[in-house]
């Protein structure tokens, strides 16, 4: 295991140093995306139409944060995240489209983003559960909000200025690890043994 502090935007060669059960710090912008915004986002994408920010290089993370206004300016409360199964759907198009080198999410996510984050060269972040309140502690700043009024709070492209957002597991990496697939084989091997001792 070793820890890696990266600052956005990232490069894919860096991105590929990074080995499953490695330590993950990220500073500079992350955006949130859940499943709306992920939507939105590969709708435009598809009509030929730019994003309101270049994605290359950054982390998306899967979060509906919790934001209240101050003045004129946006303070993050809580911003934990959200289960990443979600987004499994739309998450390989989503990389191979915007070239995002870190996914930031709880839960893991399957076959086709491991084999897209393989092939494009990002890797997946896993963030406590539960700990929205640690989250929002790394974010400086909030940038700017896209698609608030259309999708709501949680749903909206919020975009961040994090200082060592993390840490972050490298649950999945760009060489087609996948911790959560290797419990579940791991699982499902024990669970036959069982069935075999009874």
């Amino acid at each position: 295991m070793a820890v890696f502090k990266f600052k956005t935007p990232i490069l894919e060669a860096d991105v590929r140093k990074l080995q499953v059960n490695d330590v993950l710090y990220v500073s500079g912008t992350i955006v949130t995306a859940r499943d709306e915004a992920h939507k939105k986002a590969l709708e435009l994408h598809h009509e030929g139409k730019k994003l309101p920010l270049d994605l290359e290089g950054l982390a998306v993370f899967h979060c509906g944060p919790i934001v209240k206004k101050e003045g004129d300016k946006w303070v993050v409360v809580a911003a934990g995240p959200t289960t990443s199964t979600r987004m499994d759907q739309f998450e390989d198009e989503f990389i191979k489209a915007f070239k995002v080198r870190v996914v930031i999410g709880k839960g893991g996510m399957g076959k086709r983003t491991t084999e897209a984050m393989q092939k494009y060269g990002a890797v997946y972040g896993a963030f406590t559960g539960g700990a929205g309140v640690l989250a929002a502690k790394a974010v400086k700043s909030v940038k700017t909000v896209e698609w608030l009024q259309e999708l709501g709070m949680p749903e909206a492209f919020w975009v961040f200025e994090v200082d060592e957002f993390g840490p972050l597991t490298v649950a999945i990496d760009s060489h087609g690890n996948n911790i959560y697939e290797d419990v579940k084989k791991k699982a499902e091997e024990q669970r036959m043994k069982i069935y075999e001792r009874l």
